[in-house]
């Protein structure tokens, strides 16, 4: 290359990469983690006058798309306005109950911090100006879901160092009915059980039937990015023993399109980018479940368990589990089976979970996700280089053979058929076959987007340092280092392969280690650490088998004595 054009090409190079450093910090896409924290003396704390619990509904089992009991009544702005809510605090949940209900209508993940650089405490449920996301609970008592004032023992509550368990009591009084609401919390853990202890102190029967919901609006998904415009799912799931796995858009839940199910076991929840909300009802019992939505216009989707007939003087007790937090599949797996799919790792799941498995592992022993990619990746490269060599030798062949592929192409290059006869009589030859080049590309796309969606949906990663300048694997390289360097190994891995014959080709070629650098520019950090080890592992195979091509007096001897 020129001098003078090498010397104007580097201060331009430099110049273009201060240029997007800058384009990024100004208008580059918004991080999950810069969504500004809700806290309980900000706006967006849970407000006394939100009306969360005002829609307990339950559909009717003959017209599966309409609702009863719409429209209850609700507490006067005064009422509603005087009340405290119920603060618990546990090593991983801070959550706010309304004594109306007793719904959870605020938590707050103590373990997970809303940015990386401050202490706040990310927020999953709320009830604002700003977001409603909220898990309500209730009973409906003779066909009647209303709504029941509970009153608590205290108003705050907090897990004690020394124990495992926090048990928070709601006692009212329904007609003659005694109530306790009991929620219970355990260390370490985001599931809470919900039960009703229901004693019948009148002189006639009664039934009762536990309703789970999730409400939610369509604000967007504060932990959520945006890589190449993917993004991960946000709505609602639902599982049955029938349905492992099946997913409901808000678009869906606004147009009613999804048709009741009843069915044993199973669960509802809210999904969103790491984190989850999740019903559990008792997994051996028949629950019905669907969708609606409230007099806020908000997204629900719930259950209704058995109605349970309660003689007068009797007892009974209803309940189901609340799951709030992160997605991590053996926390999931816990709470009730199929859980753990809400961990969504798209089509490919079939790669991605033997790869996150493997993944794990290695995190056990090493202690540095970062470090675990690139141990992961060299795994694989070793699992698919007995497909990758084939591959590498065609290419090595085909580039020790270029002068003579040349040769055929001027001498035939006016006789399109002739020099196609010619050619494939070269290949069949000297054994070599022109797409093996790209074999090491179609066999290691789909374990690129296994890889893709398995980083991107695994909490594990958020917030995990590397080295360096790596703090956080799950967003994208804040200099753009890694991607940079993603270019350069590709370029280099280009530098062994044989031009293609085409000079429209050849110049498309040169271009692509440009083109995946600049899509590389927002990857979450982890990704690209996955995608530069893989690079710099295939340019080792392939410098190492292109050499012992090269060294091979047998190649190119059938046609050097022709």
């Amino acid at each position: 290359m020129d001098v003078k054009r090498l010397l104007l090409l580097i201060p331009m190079a430099v110049l273009a990469y201060l240029l997007v450093i800058q384009w990024n910090q100004d208008y580059g896409p918004t991080d999950y983690d810069s969504t500004p924290e809700i806290t309980q003396s900000s706006s967006d704390a849970p407000s006394a006058n939100a009306e969360s619990s005002n829609d307990l509904t339950v559909p009717s089992t003959s017209a599966p798309n309409s609702a009863v009991d719409d429209g209850l009544a609700s507490n006067t702005e005064s009422e509603t306005s005087s009340r405290d809510f119920i603060a618990v605090a546990t090593d991983v949940l801070d959550v706010r109950i309304d004594p109306h209900g007793g719904d959870i209508i605020y938590a707050a993940l103590p373990q997970h911090k809303m940015t990386l650089d401050t202490e706040r405490n990310y927020v999953l449920l709320s009830d604002n100006s700003t977001r409603s996301y909220v898990a309500r609970s209730g009973l409906q008592l003779d066909g009647q879901a209303s709504r029941i004032e509970f009153t608590p023992e205290s108003n705050a509550y907090r897990l004690a160092d020394d124990d495992d368990q926090l048990v928070v009591d709601l006692r009212a009084d329904v007609n003659g009915v005694d109530i306790i609401k009991r929620l219970t919390f355990e260390r370490g853990n985001y599931a809470v059980n919900v039960d009703y202890y229901i004693a019948n102190n009148t002189d006639a029967p009664v039934s009762a039937r536990f309703i789970g919901q999730l409400a939610r609006d369509n604000s967007p998904d504060p932990s959520s990015g945006v890589a190449m415009g993917m993004k991960s799912y946000i709505g609602a799931a639902y599982s049955t023993p029938d349905e492992r796995y099946e997913k409901i858009d808000f678009e869906d839940i606004q147009n009613r399109n999804f048709e009741n199910r009843e069915a044993q076991g199973g669960w509802i929840a809210l999904i969103q980018h790491y984190f989850v909300s999740a019903w559990a009802p008792p997994q051996d019992q028949q629950n019905l479940y669907y969708v609606t939505t409230d007099s806020s216009d908000r997204n629900v989707v719930a259950f209704a368990g058995p109605t349970s007939n309660i003689a007068a003087e009797g007892e009974a007790t209803l309940g189901a589990t609340l799951y709030m937090g992160p997605k991590v599949q053996d926390h999931l797996e816990q709470v009730a089976p199929n859980l753990r799919l809400t961990v969504d790792y798209g089509w490919l799941w079939f790669i991605a979970n033997p790869l996150f498995w493997l993944l794990d592992k290695i995190h056990d022993i090493v202690g540095n996700w970062g470090w675990s990619i690139v141990l992961l990746t060299v795994v694989v490269k070793l699992v698919l280089f007995p497909l990758s060599a084939k591959a590498y030798k065609s290419m090595a062949r085909m580039r020790k053979l270029g002068p003579e592929m040349q040769r055929l192409k001027e001498t035939y290059g006016d006789d399109r058929q002739k020099m196609s006869q010619e050619m494939m009589k070269f290949y069949q030859k000297e054994k070599i076959n022109p797409l093996g080049g790209c074999l090491p590309i179609v066999i290691q796309m789909p374990v690129f987007i296994a890889l893709y969606w398995m980083l991107l949906e695994s909490v594990e990663l958020r917030h995990a340092p590397f080295i360096f300048w790596i703090h956080d694997l799950s967003v994208k390289d804040p200099y753009f280092i890694l991607p940079i360097l993603m270019g350069v190994s590709m370029y280099v891995q280009q530098l062994l392969n044989p031009t293609p014959p085409d000079p429209m080709q050849a110049k498309i070629m040169k271009m692509l280690p440009i083109i995946f650098t600049f899509f590389f520019l927002w990857f979450p950090a982890g990704l690209v650490i996955y995608w530069v080890t893989n690079n710099i592992i295939s340019v080792a195979q392939q410098y190492f088998i292109t050499r012992s091509i090269e060294k091979d007096p047998s190649v190119g001897k059938g046609m050097r004595t022709k």
